[in-house]
């Protein structure tokens, strides 16, 4: 008998099987992408102190001509089939590749990328030798915010300050992030309580989306500078955290080959936490529309009835050790056949197969897996 969630499992097979990608309405929208390494597609790459990339083989071997472009994925990942959905190519390009202003102008009115891997809602998640502030580790999602408002500014120029505010009304943000956090709060040993920490995400969250009240009483423009609804943004597509405990390298950390559940019910308490606070900021602001993502769900359910989907739901693809999972992908690891029959494509991300599988679940998913709409209501919202 098949276990929870099963009969959803079947169902999203029959979509996997007949939505084919770049199927969108006829006017398609700007996609802005913010978060870590789950939808980095190459920020990275331009960061040299960075130890969080995946510039090399044999990462992208499943990528045209296999290039390997920064994606932690052998081929796309969840932001590019998105992106896809909606009528793009793939996801938009890294904000640090485009190295002009005509490159930033053509680049701002399809959407852009922001997101770097290793990166947290926490500004100290990531970075580390602070104090050289030439080694650059990761992007923080508050510089991301920061470099898309260059890109509004970029924006405010080309149409004037009213074409650019409907112009990111229609658009979507797209943002997934979280798990880093988790991981460095569980294997640091922390002291903090752990409703105290999850407590601290959530805030974090709001803070990076909202307005603050103080400023919205003395309408001071610098003042809205960093917050993305501040900044125009209203149509939030938001991906939570998926069962961490259950990858490749923490499943090898568990002893048993079993998820560290521990990580997961952490997972939980903060997919409850954002659900809350994207409740509250949309009740405060009337022009603010959401999708959450229950990334939990999603990946649990798959992960407890493989079939159709995956061969393989516990193994890394590319990797090395036990459960390919005590080595990084790089030119020497050893790597899987049939790269389609599993779930993971390294110690921590999944495969080209299992994103795609994911931004079907996104974009055309009941509730509950994404609520209270999923990202194809999102995008046709007024």
């Amino acid at each position: 008998m098949a276990k929870k969630g099963g009969s959803a499992v079947l169902l999203l097979f029959a979509m996997f099987l007949t939505l084919e990608c770049g199927s969108a309405s006829e006017e398609k929208p700007a996609v802005y992408v913010l978060g870590d390494s789950t939808a980095d597609v190459g920020t990275n790459n331009f960061l040299p102190g960075s130890k969080a990339r995946a510039d090399f083989p044999h990462n992208g071997i499943d990528f045209p001509h296999s290039r390997a472009t920064g994606r932690f994925s052998n081929g796309l990942n969840s932001a590019d089939f998105l992106a896809k959905l909606l009528g793009h190519m793939r996801s938009p390009p890294p904000f640090l590749s485009l190295n002009s202003t005509n490159a930033l102008k053509r680049h701002s009115l399809n959407g852009i990328n922001f997101a770097s891997g290793g990166s947290g809602l926490l500004d100290t998640t990531g970075v580390t030798g602070a104090s050289n502030e030439k080694i650059r580790n990761v992007i923080t999602l508050g510089e991301q915010i920061k470099q898309f408002s260059t890109v509004r500014d970029t924006l405010t120029a080309v149409m004037g300050p009213t074409e650019t505010r409907n112009f990111l009304a229609k658009s979507l943000f797209f943002i997934s992030i979280g798990s880093n956090d988790i991981l460095l709060y569980y294997h640091s040993n922390s002291t903090v309580p752990k409703q105290d920490f999850i407590a601290t995400l959530g805030s974090s969250y709001e803070n990076h989306l909202k307005v603050a009240i103080l400023f919205k009483f003395y309408l001071l423009e610098d003042s809205f500078k960093y917050n993305l609804l501040g900044l125009g943004a209203t149509k939030f597509g938001i991906i939570s955290v998926p069962p961490i405990g259950c990858c490749p390298s923490q499943r090898v950390l568990s002893g048993t080959g079993e998820c560290l559940e521990v990580l997961n019910e952490l997972a939980l308490a903060f997919h409850s936490e954002l659900g809350a606070v994207l409740k509250k900021l949309s009740s405060e602001y009337e022009s603010m529309k959401y999708s959450l993502g229950n990334a939990y769900d999603m990946a649990m359910d798959v992960i407890e009835n493989p079939l159709p989907y995956f061969e393989d739901v516990k193994s890394a693809c590319c990797g090395s050790g036990t459960l390919n999972a005590e080595g990084i992908c790089d030119p020497k690891a050893r790597l899987c056949l049939k790269r389609h029959e599993y779930l993971f494509w390294d110690l921590y991300h999944a495969t080209h197969t299992a994103s795609k599988l994911a931004a079907v679940t996104l974009y055309t998913g009941g509730p509950r897996y994404v609520t209270p709409m999923n990202f194809s209501q999102l995008a046709s919202a007024c």
